[in-house]
């Protein structure tokens, strides 16, 4: 069985996680992006099947949690589980690439205790909750509700940032990206 490190970037939705990971995936070719397993809806036509989730029904995920197949999982939203299969954590692997997360605060905070000290853990802060609210509706994908539902976890998820390896303040996506690959650039060169 092949290993590699685990770079994990966690925080609230809108904090900008996902464009650093897209970012980081792009500057280091042996960084692989582990896909989790889910089973919301897919977002539009644009989302794909085993290349932005793995989307299961609810009797597939739980079976899966049954065969202890997953490293970390969680009931996200009612009804909406998420969760990192090890056999995608291993694919990656054995590809020789180290694998990069993109995941809400407690399933980041579950694969760093997880993964120890091969992993770097970084929690994406955004300037202020203000400033989450305006970047959630600008998405356009989020209901009043929805919306509420997810300024009120943020809040929440907030609390746990001094669990992490490492804190980005994302109030400038360039700067951002540069702390980021410095980061990354250094934990894989140890």
């Amino acid at each position: 069985m092949s290993t590699g490190k685990a770079i994990i970037f966690s925080a609230p939705s809108g904090s900008g996680k996902t464009t650093i990971v897209r970012h980081l995936l792009g500057k280091f070719p042996n960084l692989g992006f582990s896909i989790s397993a889910s089973t919301r809806d897919k977002r539009g036509r644009t989302e794909e099947n085993g290349k932005d989730y793995y989307f299961l029904t609810p009797e597939e995920f739980k079976k899966k949690i049954d065969e202890e197949a997953f490293i970390e999982w969680e009931e996200v939203y009612e009804g909406n589980f998420y969760g990192t299969l090890k056999e995608e954590i291993q694919r990656l692997w054995d590809e020789g690439k180290h694998v990069i997360f993109d995941v809400d605060v407690k399933g980041g905070v579950n694969l760093k205790k997880y993964f120890g000290d091969k992993a770097l853990a970084i929690y994406v802060k955004v300037p202020s909750l203000e400033v989450l609210h305006e970047r959630l509706r600008d998405r356009g994908t989020e209901t009043d509700e929805s919306l509420s539902r997810r300024l009120f976890k943020a809040k929440f998820e907030s609390t746990f940032e001094d669990k992490f390896d490492v804190t980005i303040l994302n109030d400038d996506i360039q700067k951002s990206f540069k702390d980021a690959e410095q980061l990354v650039g250094d934990f894989l060169s140890k």
